[in-house]
C-alpha cells in the first residue's frame, strides 16, 4: 500500500491541531494570556517584576483591597517565565482533555472554583499563622499567584475520565505527587493543591461518566456537549 503524500499528511495533521485547538478554547485562550504574561515579567526590569508579581497576587494584601480582579488575575501569572513550557505541556495534556471531555461550561466551572476555593483557604491559613506569631507579617504580602490550584482541580477529575487499571495506578501517582508534600513540612501551596484536587474529585457529578454511568464510558470521541455516548452493539466498556 503506498503511503500518503506529505502535503496529505501535512494537512491531516493540521486540521488534527486546529480540530483540538477548537474543541478546547478555555485552555488555549488561559494558555495564551499566561504566554503573554511571561513574556511581560521575563522582559521586566527586577523592581518592574517584583510589583507586577506582588500586584497581582492573591495575597492577604490585596485580597482585602482588591478582592474579586485579585482571585482572577492571579490565575494569568505564573512567577518563573522558564517553566511556561511545562506548564504548556501540563494544560495540553490535563486541561485540554479535560475540557474536551467535560465540555468548556463544566471545566472552567471545575477548575475556577477550585482555584478561588484553594486561594481564600491557603490565604486563610496564612492569616491564621501570623495571628498565632508563627510567620510573619510581611507574608501579608507573599506572591501567591499561578495556575497550579485550577491544574490539580484538573489532575483530580482527569481520574474519571481514565479506564481501569490506569486509573488507580493515575490515582495513587496523584495522590503521592500531592500528598507526600503535605504530609512533610507542608506550605500554604501545599495545602490549597490538596484543597483544589479534592474539588475535583467531588466535581463527579459534573463529568459525562455521571450522567451516563462509569460503565458506560468511552475513551475517545466525544459528542457535542463533552458527553461521550456508549458504544455499539450493547457491549459495555470502561
Amino acid at each position: 500500500m503506498t503511503p500518503p503524500p506529505p502535503r496529505v499528511l501535512a494537512r491531516r495533521a493540521r486540521d488534527g491541531v486546529l480540530d483540538w485547538v477548537r474543541s478546547t478554547p478555555g485552555t488555549h485562550i488561559w494558555l495564551l494570556i499566561i504566554g503573554i504574561t511571561s513574556l511581560v515579567i521575563a522582559s521586566a526590569s527586577e523592581g518592574l517584576e517584583q510589583f507586577l508579581l506582588h500586584r497581582n497576587s492573591s495575597n492577604i494584601h490585596e485580597l482585602n483591597e482588591h478582592p474579586l480582579p485579585s482571585l482572577l488575575i492571579s490565575g494569568f501569572w505564573i512567577e518563573r517565565p522558564g517553566s511556561f513550557l511545562l506548564y504548556a505541556v501540563m494544560f495540553e495534556l490535563v486541561h485540554a482533555n479535560v475540557e474536551r471531555w467535560m465540555g468548556s461550561w463544566r471545566w472552567l466551572l471545575t477548575v475556577g472554583a477550585a482555584h478561588v476555593a484553594a486561594t481564600l483557604a491557603s490565604q486563610e491559613l496564612v492569616l491564621l499563622a501570623i495571628e498565632g506569631h508563627q510567620l510573619p507579617r510581611s507574608m501579608t504580602h507573599v506572591v501567591d499567584i499561578g495556575v497550579s490550584y485550577g491544574l490539580a482541580a484538573a489532575a483530580g477529575v482527569l481520574t474519571y475520565r481514565l479506564p481501569s487499571p490506569w486509573r488507580y495506578a493515575y490515582l495513587v501517582g496523584l495522590l503521592a505527587f500531592f500528598g507526600v508534600p503535605l504530609a512533610t513540612g507542608a506550605t500554604f501551596t501545599d495545602f490549597g493543591h490538596a484543597i483544589a484536587l479534592t474539588m475535583g474529585f467531588a466535581c463527579w457529578p459534573l463529568t459525562p461518566a455521571a450522567r451516563v454511568g462509569p460503565s458506560d464510558v468511552v475513551v475517545g470521541g466525544d459528542d457535542g456537549d463533552g458527553a461521550e455516548p456508549p458504544p455499539p452493539s450493547g457491549h459495555r466498556q470502561e
